[in-house]
């Protein structure tokens, strides 16, 4: 087993169990402690849980939002596949808005330069990105500047959105569950999101396999109001197709 997927395999038992030890993992792994340590430590820089004495807990179980950084660091293979394998869900011309995010600050990264497309984004850096591509026309949705997620929110960044209609909306989430649907930590960040999605024809979600089956404290969507749902193929088949059986084609990469 590669580290990559052992770490991947401790995050989800510690999801799971809610609490892991780091005696328990070695012997399970067949591993030093050592190893196991080094494995949490990577696992802490990334965001996803918190070292404990003997053990680790998932972040979810703190209430804790990961940074944007943080969250950039981590998976970023299945991540461009992910943002590429979203391409096809473009229009030849038209308007998009992109969520802010890491997954979809990939799919700005290889946005086409073939076609003429209007880009509304409710992120700073995003939109710094955008703004130098000769081929699109960039709409920045102004308001408070989250910190942890550098997304703008509240009510000078939602009311343009009422008078707006775009053609897809590419959109990232915190959590992703049949029971719960699409959620995150933040309500102002959930209320962004939901007016985001409700001014666009039709919605696709990016998210990483680490992300399906957690819930966060707000809901902004449920399952049924997704179009397409992009994942990895690090996501369990059965569960994707209980993703599916809620109303959204899901898309593995």
């Amino acid at each position: 087993m590669y580290a990559e997927e052992r770490q991947q395999e401790i995050l989800r038992r510690t999801r799971e169990a809610g609490r892991v030890d780091v005696v328990t993992l070695a012997e399970d792994f067949g591993v030093t402690m050592e190893t196991i340590r080094r494995d949490l430590t990577v696992l802490e820089r990334a965001g996803t849980l918190r070292r404990v004495h003997g053990g680790a807990i998932p972040v979810e179980r703190l209430g804790f939002e990961p940074a944007l950084a943080a969250r950039d660091a981590v998976l970023t293979a299945e991540k461009e596949r992910i943002a590429k394998a979203a391409l096809a869900e473009l229009p030849d011309e038209g308007s998009v808005i992109i969520d802010a995010g890491s997954t979809t600050g990939r799919l700005v990264e290889v946005l086409p330069s073939d076609r003429e497309l209007t880009v509304i984004v409710n992120s700073p850096p995003l939109a710094t990105v955008l703004a130098t591509r000769p081929n699109l026309n960039v709409i920045m949705l102004g308001g408070r500047v989250r910190g942890r997620t550098l997304a703008t929110v509240d009510d000078w960044a939602m009311r343009p959105l009422d008078r707006l209609r775009v053609d897809v909306a590419f959109m990232g989430t915190n959590g992703c569950s049949v029971e719960a649907g699409l959620t995150t930590p933040d309500p102002a960040e959930a209320a962004m999101k939901e007016s985001m999605m409700k001014a666009a024809r039709r919605t696709v979600v990016l998210v990483d396999h680490t992300k399906v089956g957690n819930d966060y404290l707000a809901r902004f969507a449920a399952l049924s109001e997704v179009s397409v749902l992009i994942t990895d193929t690090g996501l369990d088949a059965g569960l994707a197709a209980d993703l599916a059986a809620e109303g959204p084609e899901v898309v593995r990469v």
